[in-house]
């Protein structure tokens, strides 16, 4: 179940949190700039001196906060978190750990008290890591998920989704293995993926790799990601990634059978038919259920001004662009644009953009 970040008071300060890279850096930015008063710690004092400086909270000394938001990689959360219970005796304590079930349990069987830990995973982040990454509306318009286990204070809960709202962010209610499940399909699996398809860009030679397009651009982007963190998060969440990446394994094995000299190619179309069937199911814009866009590519000189004056020219045609992707042009300084649009005004905009002198390719 989802709940509108739009409507909630902002919540009561003052908010420690404790770790300050991309994840906790922007919370306490979000938090910052609606007025909440934010304290940070992180052993890590290069990392905490470029948060402050960031504008994101001050260095913690000595108050009592209503909130402890737990901001650390995986290895260590579950001890964090346990020993902000500890030292915070009134305090809601949350964290942003992507493992809930692992995390939660070894947390409570360190100490945490049962009835102010809130699991908390924000569906957000970026390829970059560290406090210099961070962004205030890093969390606007996501989702953020909470996995209570149905131990937690009702006032505990409430201060948790507060916090959320006041990032910017919607809560989405989930079961610690449910969401640990979730997560395997639609995150933790594409990253091994992601990064075993990048691999193998390593063994081969330059002249083949320069003909990439965007496809393999968008197929490996999540590759660049923390490798280390990865290596926790997995590790934390082993077994149900194992269980998809098996699976993805014997949809691969199928494939590679129909490639076979003189083989039935039957399964490699039901690779294919059902992965569109799948992609069909990811969610659109706004959470709501996909829509099939027309495509208007749009041939743009790689210069400054030249994609605002795009944009403007859509805009004083009535067209919201629903979507747009980049690929640039091999060995030319420009790119193609695609501009995706409701099917109905694909046409006005095609003239209009070819009457304001921009080189549609329709």
């Amino acid at each position: 179940m989802s709940e509108d970040a739009i409507g909630h008071a902002a919540v009561d300060g003052p908010v420690l949190v404790i770790g300050t890279g991309l994840i906790g850096t922007s919370i306490a930015l979000a938090l910052s700039r609606a007025g909440v008063d934010v304290a940070l710690e992180d052993a890590d004092a290069s990392a905490l001196q470029e948060a402050v400086y960031r504008g994101a909270g001050s260095v913690f000394i000595d108050q009592e906060p209503s909130i402890v938001v737990v901001a650390v990689p995986p290895a260590v959360a579950a001890s964090q978190l346990a020993d902000a219970s500890h030292r915070f005796s009134t305090a809601t304590i949350t964290d942003t750990t992507s493992v809930k079930g692992h995390i939660l349990d070894e947390a409570i069987r360190l100490g945490a008290d049962h009835v102010r830990l809130v699991g908390g995973h924000p569906m957000a982040g970026r390829e970059i890591s560290g406090p210099s990454a961070a962004r205030a509306d890093l969390f606007d318009g996501r989702l953020w998920i909470m996995t209570p286990t149905g131990q937690e204070g009702e006032q505990h809960l409430a201060r948790t989704r507060r916090l959320i709202a006041t990032c910017g962010a919607a809560v989405e209610v989930m079961d610690p293995a449910e969401h640990d499940m979730g997560v395997a399909v639609v995150s933790h699996a594409p990253q091994v993926l992601a990064s075993a398809m990048a691999s193998l860009l390593t063994r081969e030679p330059a002249e083949r790799i320069k003909i990439a397009g965007q496809g393999l651009a968008d197929t490996t982007r999540i590759a660049a990601s923390d490798t280390d963190l990865w290596m926790q998060i997995l590790e934390a969440n082993a077994g149900p990634v194992s269980g998809v990446l098996t699976s993805l394994v014997e949809q691969i094995d199928r494939a590679v059978s129909s490639l076979a000299p003189e083989a039935e190619t039957a399964g490699l179309q039901d690779v294919l038919d059902q992965g569109n069937l799948g992609h069909s199911r990811l969610p659109g814009k706004h959470g709501a259920a996909a829509t099939r866009y027309a495509v208007v590519p749009v041939m743009v000189k790689d210069e400054p001004g030249e994609l605002a004056r795009l944009f403007v020219a859509a805009g004083d045609l009535g067209v919201n662009l629903e979507d747009v992707r980049i690929e640039h042009v091999l060995g030319r300084p420009s790119g193609l644009v695609d501009l995706f649009v409701q099917p109905a005004v694909r046409d006005a905009l095609v003239e209009g953009l070819e009457r304001a002198g921009f080189d549609v390719r329709t």
